[in-house]
């Protein structure tokens, strides 16, 4: 891959740079355990993954509505109720779930030599409070709040491009989820890095598998990586 044709490095954010599988976890294993159901985290991953994705596909809902309703699914499937304070905890959360330990660094490399951006399915209100966690300003945030879809949808990432205004060889998306990102963004002529940040687990995990035919570009495992390939290093 030839770095030296971008200008754009866009991002997704959960999954990619900040850790949403552990800030899932920590919400739903407790509130599981708490009803004395006995699902493992891969479980639990998969699950939510098969909800969240059938809302996110359906007519469009604010993101913390979303989360709302998957906690309210996810529950009553494992046989219990959840309460209105339950179903609230998990989109409360997301303000405060971490950067994965190569991101805040990274992102800063990348910042002295491209323009950055971020595409997300979440509102605009929930990333404000990440964004202050990730530490760089970004150039261009799209959310689905925004566009009023969720990705995979390819609308998301046409107003990626309308936004950007350059041309696609000058644009590379970066994102840990094949079926969010990768696919559609392939699909759209968008060079792509997937950060294949299960590389040393099983599954797929909170995202769903995504078909097969659209390939990434590159592929690294930590954002550390890509810093070192698209500078050199």
């Amino acid at each position: 891959m030839n770095f030296s044709q971008f200008r754009y490095i866009t991002f997704d954010c959960y999954g990619t740079l900040i850790d949403w599988e552990s800030g899932i976890l920590g919400v739903l294993r407790p509130m599981l355990r708490s009803h004395r159901v006995g699902l493992n985290d891969q479980g639990i991953l998969e699950l939510y993954a098969a909800i969240e994705s059938r809302l996110e596909a359906g007519p469009y809902l604010p993101y913390r509505h979303v989360l709302e309703m998957t906690v309210e699914r996810l529950t009553a499937r494992l046989g219990f109720a959840a309460t209105a304070e339950e179903m609230a905890s998990l989109p409360e959360s997301v303000r405060i779930w971490a950067p994965f330990p190569d991101t805040v660094k990274a992102l800063a490399r990348l910042k002295m030599r491209y323009k950055l951006g971020i595409l997300s399915n979440i509102d605009d209100d929930l990333f404000a409070g990440s964004a202050k966690r990730l530490e760089v300003p970004f150039d261009l945030v799209i959310t689905a709040q925004q566009v009023g879809s969720y990705k995979p949808a390819l609308k998301n990432f046409e107003v990626l491009l309308e936004r950007i205004g350059l041309p696609r060889e000058e644009i590379l998306h970066v994102a840990q989820s094949r079926f969010h990102d990768i696919r559609p963004a392939k699909q759209l002529g968008l060079s792509t890095v997937w950060v294949n940040r299960r590389h040393n687990r099983r599954g797929t995990g909170a995202t769903p598998a995504a078909p097969g035919g659209f390939e990434p570009d590159l592929i690294v495992t930590d954002l550390g990586e890509l810093a070192r390939i698209a500078l050199g290093d």
